[in-house]
């Protein structure tokens, strides 16, 4: 099959990927409307096409936190990622360096910092929750320095866990348990199954084997549930920066006043994120909101995610004054379809996408893209 677009990788993922985890990253909390609105309001943005203009020597680089990078687009954090495929933060990481965009791993990951750091040649980022165990919390960040990260993704948004009805549904867990309702899915899954029996990475590699009262799957089940902290407040986020002493963004924005206790707290930039819809459903789209964060700060890079899956989206999200988006999903069905070589073909459709319209809107340049290549935008009048 010719991947043509992000679906086609989506489409591919469904048939490869146990029910359980591709569920886990398809859907949203509660009725889905914040998930479906993300991608539904980059609909309602219209192009403004311009014809006889010089589109010759075209490029999508871009500056991300001081670093040039092919196009402004970073992986975003994806827990469980090594369960959509064995080993799944390596090949996600390999194919960001490979392609010029950075990578983030989660505090959730199933491959540990130092394993994404030993199969890497250059600095990723990397994502925290702000935990209950401010030793772990703090051990995690020395880590990251000594992995050579180079940015602090901090995550905000996470205080307690969304309703997502799928996973409750599907009884996910990690590793997958094996039973009647999931036993068939599993059989129909070779190549998913042979994959995961011949890695040693099946648990969450950041937390085990680095908390000492977890012992096994058990107890490192019930840690986790316990350790997102419901009393995290700004001066927490004044904590980590002060651990971290490197680029931090605040991840979880969306709303003015929040952003600017953020730059205050000393972000260098931020995320205008509701976490992919899978938080709290029935708050606005992530591109609907972006203006008026944009508008509550200055002098600091503001990216978005939520609902990109096409080079148009980036391309709109930086009209509308984003420096740079997160993608997810998009990445993750490519690495769910064909491994490391899936989420590079995801970055080429993407940044074909990108080139092309960013080309038929009159530009060469994105540096250059403003929003005078938007014609029809709601969001603009929030401003």
């Amino acid at each position: 099959m010719e991947y043509l677009t992000i679906d086609d990788l989506k489409y591919k993922a469904k048939k490869k990927v146990p029910k359980a985890f591709h569920d886990y990253v398809r859907s949203g909390s509660w009725t889905e409307i914040t998930l479906k609105n993300n991608s539904n309001d980059f609909q309602k943005i219209s192009f403004r096409q311009r014809v006889a203009v010089d589109i010759s020597n075209r490029t999508t680089k871009k500056s991300l936190l001081g670093v040039e990078y092919k196009m402004p687009v970073a992986l975003a954090p994806v827990g469980s990622l090594g369960m959509q495929r064995a080993d799944g933060e390596i090949l996600a990481a390999q194919a960001a360096e490979g392609f010029g965009v950075p990578f983030t791993l989660s505090t959730m990951s199933i491959c540990s910092i130092e394993e994404v750091a030993r199969n890497t040649s250059k600095p990723f980022w990397f994502q925290l929750y702000v935990m209950r165990d401010h030793d772990f919390a703090k051990r995690l960040v020395e880590r990251a320095k000594a992995a050579q990260c180079s940015a602090l993704v901090l995550t905000l948004d996470l205080q307690i866990l969304g309703q997502r009805h799928a996973d409750i549904r599907n009884g996910l867990s990690i590793p997958l348990k094996i039973k009647l309702s999931n036993l068939f899915d599993l059989l129909s899954k070779p190549s998913w199954c042979y994959q995961m029996a011949r890695t040693k990475n099946r648990t969450f590699g950041n937390v085990m084997g680095h908390v000492k009262d977890i012992t096994n799957l058990n107890s490192l089940t019930k840690w986790v549930q316990d350790q997102f902290d419901t009393r995290l407040n700004w001066d927490d986020v004044k904590r980590i920066k002060d651990w971290w002493r490197g680029k931090l963004i605040i991840k979880g924005i969306m709303d003015p006043d929040d952003a600017k206790m953020a730059q205050k707290c000393g972000a260098d930039a931020l995320v205008v994120s509701n976490h992919g819809g899978r938080q709290l459903d029935g708050v606005n789209s992530s591109i609907s909101t972006l203006p008026e964060i944009k508008k509550a700060v200055s002098n600091m890079e503001v990216l978005m995610d939520g609902g990109i899956s096409s080079g148009q989206d980036i391309l709109k999200a930086i009209a509308m004054g984003a420096e740079g988006v997160m993608i997810g999903r998009s990445f993750v069905y490519g690495l769910s379809a064909g491994g490391k070589e899936g989420v590079t073909k995801s970055l080429e459709i993407l940044n074909k996408e990108l080139d092309m319209t960013m080309a038929l809107c009159g530009r060469r340049d994105i540096k250059d893209v403003g929003r005078d290549i938007i014609k029809d935008c709601p969001f603009f009048e929030k401003n």
